[in-house]
């Protein structure tokens, strides 16, 4: 249930990007709605990761939730930012990937 968690408390961090992405371009009513979400998020976010300190330890956890926030952080930003794609952050992004599954192998 702890991984459970901590997946979805990344995949909350996303939507606080997201949110943050498009804040960053509203305007009027909008501009407040998207801070309203990215509040949200953030909150929520922070306390998924506080319920599953209790169980895992704090580096896996921070780890994982930073690593799957900046690898679809940077997935979204090509997809919905129009950033650049490219070999190397392609490749990267990958080690990443791989560092937090070799996180969840060896903290069972």
């Amino acid at each position: 249930m702890s991984w459970f968690l901590l997946i979805l408390a990344g995949c909350v961090e996303l939507a606080f990007t997201f949110c943050l992405g498009k804040f960053s371009h509203a305007t009027g009513l909008g501009k407040g709605l998207w801070g309203m979400a990215t509040f949200f998020a953030v909150a929520l976010s922070l306390y998924l990761v506080s319920r599953v300190i209790k169980v895992l330890p704090l580096g896996t956890t921070y780890a994982v939730w930073t690593g799957i926030g900046a690898v679809g952080t940077v997935l979204m930003g090509i997809l919905f930012f129009k950033e650049p794609v490219s070999f190397a952050r392609l490749f990267f992004i990958s080690t990443l990937i791989l560092s937090i599954v070799g996180l969840k192998v060896v903290s069972g």
